[in-house]
């Protein structure tokens, strides 16, 4: 399969006045094409800093990250911003919607971002919203939708930018069960049909279930990296 994102010796470290927090400890991953991938383990085992950094939201201290054939790590801040912008989906636990800008409005932002023309964006993201089942919602604001309306909200956002990869912080983590497992099949819909690649931070059982591939911290670790074949 072809790699799409590379992790070398990754090290990051916190540092607190004199306190020192290694949240990473050469962290070594290859993400394939295609790929349905959690990273799990136990809170404050490195697992949001770990996506953070394959998604040029922060540098590492140490290490190397490659997209395809090109390092990311050391790229500006405005060459970062629009690697992100161009190759990248983000699906945060906050979800990041904008209060005064609608279900629709919010799912076609990141395309305006990119100078799409509005009929254009418009369409591409009432078409992520019918995806994910909640084009009805799409003139609503974030106040006017539950929680999982609202995280469906940001996979559209992630999803209308047609990127080659979707990072998502703990997706569920805020979902009730039936709500939180809806999501998850939206999801593995999109990489089954879409082809859409998806890495995970996550400790939820639901959808590590539900995944391809398991890539375990422990300490800013990799302990185990496993799939069911391998199992």
């Amino acid at each position: 399969m072809k790699t799409i994102l590379t992790a070398r010796d990754i090290h990051k470290t916190y540092q607190t006045g004199e306190v020192a927090t290694h949240a990473l400890r050469g962290v070594d991953l290859e993400l394939h094409a295609g790929e349905f991938t959690a990273i799990a383990g136990p809170s404050g085992s490195g697992k949001s800093t770990l996506l953070h950094i394959l998604g040029g939201l922060d540098r590492p201290n140490q290490g190397e990250v490659w997209l395809e054939d090109s390092r990311i790590d050391g790229l500006s801040f405005n060459e970062l911003a629009n690697l992100r912008l161009t190759h990248f989906g983000f699906v945060f636990q906050a979800y990041n919607l904008i209060p005064v800008l609608t279900a629709l409005e919010n799912a076609a932002f990141v395309l305006e971002l990119q100078g799409v023309p509005r009929r254009e964006r418009e369409a591409r993201a009432l078409g992520a919203l019918e995806i994910l089942g909640i084009a009805e919602l799409a003139g609503r604001r974030p106040n006017q939708l539950s929680g999982g309306q609202q995280q469906r909200v940001a996979v559209a956002r992630a999803l209308a930018a047609n990127p080659r990869l979707i990072l998502a912080d703990e997706p569920t983590a805020n979902l009730d069960s039936k709500t939180g497992l809806a999501l998850i099949e939206h999801m593995k819909r999109l990489n089954s049909e879409g082809g859409v690649t998806f890495l995970f931070s996550t400790h939820d059982p639901r959808l590590l279930s539900h995944v391809t591939r398991t890539v375990y911290l422990e300490d800013g670790k990799i302990v185990k990296d496993s799939t069911p074949q391998a199992a």
